[in-house]
């Protein structure tokens, strides 16, 4: 009997020794494996992360030529790079050409018209000086005869005198006729001329118009096609146009901006002026720096009937290591909130019991249980404004109790006086938000 309760001492002290060896042994193995973060004074920064696209601060948009109604037979893919003066779009114009033609056949209608009034008038012209001719010698008879008179009767005289005033009268009648010939001729001649160059500036006009169908680059770039109006799609060949209506965007390369399209809560937080750097995946190692330039006050719905809204939000692109091409797509870096020189530490560092916080600082080779308050508090780090000092070191894991030696509080008045400071920076962040 007595040996058995010896045996059975044994075994309990065996397993009493080996559970203790076990619970020491994985403490310690745990203990071990804890990570450690050295404390530091640094900036502070949240950071919001929100994807963009890089798009031109000005563009050219190339537009159908005013007054005109056309079908896009030849149009540039979107993305081609053109230079100054490439063809970017053909417009033909059905209407045009038949007007054009129209006012050539007409213009040579008009020329052959006054070739033949020049003709008619030169003949008649040529007429009435042949009368004027005749008439003066007409007059020279009648002058020679005069010289007979002196042998003549009375009556001989009288009938040669009022001959000779005959054809005086009737050469002053052709002289006077062929002087306004000559002006009537001038005055239809002008007037058909006048006709032809008033067609000539019609053909011209013309002329210009159907060049403008031709629509060519103003400037380096790249083609962007304009969205047609009519069919909500971007335009493309076989779409009629009218005037004035966009077919295509050329932007300036050498000035960029980044277009962002925040959620609801994203939009609340973010601020005009606040500072951004960019990211772009298409261009690895590649960086720019902006700010926000404003924010659209109405958003727009996700998708037809959805309740989840959508702000436009735009920010420039102020310098930049290699300036992006429009349509790329950036990762915004917006820099909500800065704290310059303070204690910053990860929040799986900090742990909670009873409402209050605490951090474990290492001491030789066991932890301080330690609470501590923070001011500023975000998914991944906290700002610490008591509790800590530059170069302790805290685990950023839990420790075994067998290693926590002590437990220190704050003062009451100093926990006071935090929570107040908290709640401030709270406050004033949800009003500049």
């Amino acid at each position: 009997m007595v040996v058995n309760i010896y045996n059975i001492v044994q075994k309990l002290l065996f397993t009493l020794t080996f559970v203790s060896f076990c619970l020491i042994y994985s403490c310690t193995s745990h203990d071990k494996d804890l990570s450690d973060y050295t404390v530091s004074h640094t900036d502070f920064k949240q950071i919001l992360k929100i994807d963009g696209f890089v798009e031109p601060v000005k563009s050219m948009t190339l537009v159908c030529p005013p007054e005109i109604e056309a079908t896009i037979i030849f149009l540039l893919e979107d993305g081609t790079m053109v230079e100054k003066d490439d063809t970017v779009c053909v417009l033909e114009s059905k209407d045009m050409e038949t007007v054009y033609n129209q006012i050539i056949v007409d213009m040579e209608t008009q020329r052959a018209g006054l070739n033949k009034i020049k003709a008619d008038l030169a003949m008649q012209y040529a007429l009435l000086e042949a009368q004027v001719k005749n008439n003066d010698a007409d007059t020279k008879i009648a002058q020679l005869d005069s010289f007979q008179l002196e042998y003549a009767t009375p009556s001989q005289k009288k009938i040669k005198q009022l001959e000779l005033e005959r054809v005086m009268i009737e050469k002053n009648k052709h002289e006077k006729k062929l002087k306004s010939l000559s002006v009537i001729q001038q005055s239809e001649i002008r007037k058909a001329e006048l006709k032809i160059q008033r067609m000539e500036v019609r053909l011209k006009t013309m002329e210009e118009r159907l060049d403008g169908l031709v629509i060519k680059a103003p400037q380096e770039g790249i083609v962007t096609r304009a969205i047609n109006f009519i069919s909500g799609n971007k335009a493309q060949i076989g779409d009629l146009v009218f005037g004035n209506m966009p077919i295509v965007i050329i932007p300036e390369m050498k000035d960029m901006k980044v277009k962002i399209s925040a959620s609801e809560r994203d939009f609340k937080n973010i601020n005009v002026n606040d500072s951004v750097y960019y990211n772009f995946d298409a261009m690895p190692g590649n960086m720019a720096w902006g700010k926000i330039l404003k924010k659209s006050p109405v958003g727009q719905q996700y998708k037809k009937g959805s309740k989840v809204k959508f702000f436009e939000v735009e920010a420039s692109i102020d310098s930049v290591l290699e300036m992006p091409d429009p349509g790329f797509s950036a990762v915004c870096n917006i820099v909500l909130k800065v704290v310059k020189d303070t204690i910053v530490i990860p929040q799986v560092a900090i742990f909670e019991e009873d409402s209050m916080k605490f951090v474990y600082v290492k001491k030789n080779k066991h932890y301080e249980m330690r609470q501590i308050q923070t001011s500023i508090s975000f998914p991944k780090e906290a700002v610490i404004s008591v509790g800590l000092k530059k170069e302790e070191i805290i685990s950023l894991s839990k420790p075994g109790i067998s290693m926590v030696k002590d437990r220190v509080l704050l003062p009451v008045e100093s926990r006071d006086s935090v929570s107040k400071e908290e709640k401030n920076n709270k406050e004033q962040i949800v009003k500049n938000h």
